[in-house]
Parts: structure tokens; C-alpha cells; sequence
């Protein structure tokens, strides 16, 4: 009996030592929020998750990735290298070489691109047309900074929810 006690005292001491370890307070359900890392926009892939900047910036270098278990606002769904309009490059969303040269399109026609493609790829990605699902779209343009200085050319395209709502898994393949 006494040596009962003492393991269970062992235990209760061992555990309020260790309470604060991921692995205890998993044990009992406790799930905290994981802090955002900063990603810059380059090195952002695919099925990555994010929190919506709290405001909105002209350029943005950075997103804010969290596991997308957590609750994120964007999921990234497509990078895609803009296109001209009757280009034929050998892969679709692709850049030639040549195409690292071209002056800046400028926003209206990197806009209209954005619109088009990512609307095309959401489908894939989330496992419903565009205009069926609840969810919105968003994407992020190369800026006229970027474009001069020879290294931007893709479009960002991200899986968004309505204002103010938040997902808290993955949209991949979801269908929502």
C-alpha cells in the first residue's frame, strides 16, 4: 500500500513537472494556438497555411504561416508565373527566358490574369468549381518593384474564407 502511494505521488509530481510539455497537456486535450512564423512570399509553397494581415500594405514581403490545424484565414493553393495573353510557353504556368525581360504589364492586365488562373486551378485544389463554393479566392500580384528587378513573376493565388471567418483545417480536396 505504501509503495502504491508512493508511486502515485511519483506520478503526480513527475506530471505537474512536466505539465507544460506538449506532450502531457496533449494527453488532456489541450491544444494551444501555435505562433505564426514569418515566411516570405517567395518561399511559399503550395497547401501552406496563413493568418490575413491585420492590414493591408501596397507590397507585401512576408505572410504569416501557421499549420493549418490552427485557425488561418488563406491557404495557398497555386503559384503560377504569369502568362501573356497568346503566349506559348512549352508548360503552362511556366516562364520562358525571354519572358524575364518583358516591362511590367502593369496591374489591370496582372489582375485579369490572377482572376482567370486562379479561378482555373481552385478547382483542382479544392475539389469544386470556383462559382460553387462557399469559400472566396484571393491572390497576390508580382509588384512594378519586384517585376523591374527581374525575379518576380508569379501570382500567388489563395483559398480565403468569407469576412471575418476563419478555417481551422485544410481545403485541399474539401469541396466546400
Amino acid at each position: 500500500m505504501l509503495r502504491r502511494a508512493l508511486v502515485a505521488a511519483m506520478l503526480i509530481a513527475v506530471m505537474s513537472v512536466t505539465a507544460s510539455c506538449s506532450w502531457v497537456s496533449g494527453l488532456f486535450g489541450h491544444h494551444y494556438a501555435s505562433k505564426p512564423t514569418s515566411v516570405s512570399v517567395f518561399d511559399a509553397t503550395v497547401g501552406d497555411c496563413f493568418v490575413a494581415p491585420a492590414d493591408v500594405k501596397a507590397e507585401l514581403a512576408d505572410l504569416s504561416k501557421v499549420p493549418c490545424d490552427v485557425a488561418h484565414q488563406q491557404e495557398l493553393f497555386a503559384k503560377l508565373d504569369y502568362q501573356p495573353a497568346g503566349s506559348t510557353a512549352g508548360n503552362a504556368g511556366t516562364t520562358t527566358g525571354a519572358g524575364l525581360a518583358d516591362a511590367y504589364p502593369g496591374d489591370a492586365v496582372l489582375d485579369k490574369f490572377a482572376q482567370g488562373a486562379c479561378a482555373e486551378k481552385y478547382t483542382g485544389y479544392v475539389g469544386i468549381a470556383y462559382p460553387d463554393s462557399g469559400l472566396w479566392l484571393t491572390y497576390l500580384l508580382p509588384s512594378a518593384r519586384s517585376w523591374q528587378q527581374g525575379a518576380d513573376r508569379q501570382i500567388l493565388c489563395f483559398v480565403t474564407t468569407t469576412a471575418g471567418g476563419s478555417l481551422t483545417k485544410s481545403v485541399k480536396g474539401s469541396k466546400l
